[in-house]
């Protein structure tokens, strides 16, 4: 059993900075990359940033700048630091797994609301 738990959100101004964090446990061998996805009310689910097993990232084209993920394989996880944050990038952000097996892993979310 594979799960990951978010951590971090919260309320913070423009202009601001949060750090999420995003903690797997289970069968971590199966993972090929872990990110974070977020959705905002009434727009689809989007791509913020995701980091891949050798090291590559990518990110979404609204956040590249300004959002950077890293990881500590030590513990497992995963940080997507956020700085210069915008009131459109209030959202639920989630925690993402990518798996070989195909069965990818979701966590239940953490809000981030950024305005004065």
């Amino acid at each position: 059993q594979l799960q990951v738990v978010e951590s971090g959100g919260g309320l913070v101004q423009p202009g601001g900075s949060l750090r999420l964090s995003c903690a797997a446990s289970g069968s971590i061998a199966s993972i090929y990359a872990m990110g974070w996805y977020r959705q905002a009310p009434g727009y689809e689910r989007e791509l913020v940033a995701r980091i891949f097993s050798g090291g590559t990232t990518v990110y979404g084209d609204s956040v590249k700048g300004r959002f950077t993920i890293s990881r500590d394989n030590a513990k497992n996880t995963v940080y997507l630091q956020m700085n210069s944050l915008k009131p459109e990038d209030t959202a639920v952000y989630y925690c993402n797994c990518g798996r070989y097996d195909g069965n990818d892993c979701w966590g239940q979310g953490t809000q981030v609301t950024v305005s004065s």
